[in-house]
């Protein structure tokens, strides 16, 4: 019997989830990798994870939604915060990283970058014409 569960998300680019990953000081491992669960079950991801607790998670590709999946064993699950606080933090630095990448392709910078205390992040972005 398998304890893996999958977790549904709006994350469909793979860089910048990798990059996310990165950013909260996780080492993501890409290409098809085994992620360990009970008693050593184990499942393919495209991305995968030890987290700081050694736990394993990573993120597969659901054809059916075109979005990436988050994977692992909830009974193992040690971070000193809930699998779903993990996953909006991830999803956070994910729209980061997309809004910094569209807004350099079209000819913008940061020109501030401010984290509020209720943790949301506002940008200021500029584009000189010239």
């Amino acid at each position: 019997m398998s304890h893996f569960s999958t977790v549904k998300t709006q994350l469909r680019k793979r860089e910048p989830l990798f990059q996310a990953l990165l950013d909260l000081g996780y080492t993501p491992q890409g290409g098809e990798n085994l992620v360990r669960g009970y008693r050593g079950q184990t499942v393919k991801t495209e991305l995968a994870v030890k987290t700081h607790k050694g736990c394993e998670l990573g993120f597969r590709w659901n054809n059916k939604t075109s979005s990436y999946e988050l994977v692992t064993d909830l009974d193992l699950w040690k971070e000193s915060m809930p699998v779903d606080r993990f996953l909006a933090q991830v999803t956070q630095r994910y729209a980061f990283n997309v809004v910094v990448s569209a807004t350099d392709q079209e000819g913008f910078q940061i020109a501030e970058q401010k984290k509020n205390l209720d943790g949301s992040i506002e940008l200021v972005v500029t584009r000189w014409d010239g």
